[in-house]
């Protein structure tokens, strides 16, 4: 099985591809979406809140980030393995590659700080937002893709400013909240495509499935075959 690597993903840019990014934060949801076709699979910082259920201002730490990206590690064969580096330093990034089998970082940091990274010899997903003129954020980019910069991603782009950011850059520009089509990739939590939270329970949005009903579901089936005496369905036998 041939790796994907940023070589690869350079290339499906030039040649008009479009990315598939997937979050994933562990070892079974990111072997699903590699063999879903996921180029990229990112162990996103946001884990904190999505999955374990912190708030908001909660600080995802370096050793947990590490307990994350080993655990996307195992499941991940061919995509190519990003992840978050919450700190933004040079040590916590090599701790990712070196230690969580982590191929890049993902970072939101200055042109300067992701030079050191790429000086360093790590690969750097450089991260940065919307919601400014158009002239800046090309400007950014450009600075960004000079500091070494392997991708970007360009987070509440807009189709004007994400569309002349992928003009003005070689390397690829990938969206995730509020991206769109007009990048050469879009990122998605897998728990999102797949609606797996317990406000999807309940919820009539859109989404490409709905585990969290199916779950809930399951598990009431469950529950009722344990109170009524009933074998477990699945169960091994031995």
């Amino acid at each position: 099985m041939e790796r994907i690597t940023v070589q690869a993903l350079q290339e499906m840019k030039r040649q008009g591809r479009r990315i598939v990014g997937v979050v994933a934060w562990d070892a079974p949801m990111a072997e699903i979406a590699e063999r879903a076709g996921a180029d990229l699979v990112s162990v996103g910082d946001s884990v904190g809140v999505n999955l374990w259920g912190r708030s908001e201002e909660a600080v995802v730490t370096i050793a947990e980030m590490l307990v994350v990206c080993k655990a996307v590690r195992r499941g991940v064969k061919r995509a190519l393995l990003s992840c978050d580096v919450p700190s933004g330093s040079l040590d916590d990034a090599k701790r990712l590659v070196e230690e969580g089998g982590a191929d890049m970082v993902k970072v939101f940091a200055s042109p300067n700080r992701i030079g050191t990274l790429a000086k360093a010899g790590i690969t750097v997903f450089a991260e940065f937002h919307g919601g400014r003129p158009t002239p800046e954020l090309v400007k950014e980019a450009m600075a960004l893709e000079a500091a070494g910069a392997a991708l970007l991603d360009f987070r509440h782009s807009g189709p004007e400013a994400g569309a002349a950011v992928v003009k003005a850059v070689s390397i690829p520009v990938i969206g995730g909240l509020g991206g769109g089509p007009w990048l050469d990739g879009r990122m998605r939590m897998a728990h999102a495509a797949i609606g797996y939270a317990a406000s999807w329970v309940d919820s009539q949005a859109e989404t490409y499935a709905n585990v969290a009903r199916i779950s809930l579901e399951a598990l009431s089936e469950y529950a009722k075959d344990v109170r009524e005496g009933r074998p477990l369905k699945g169960q091994r036998r031995g």
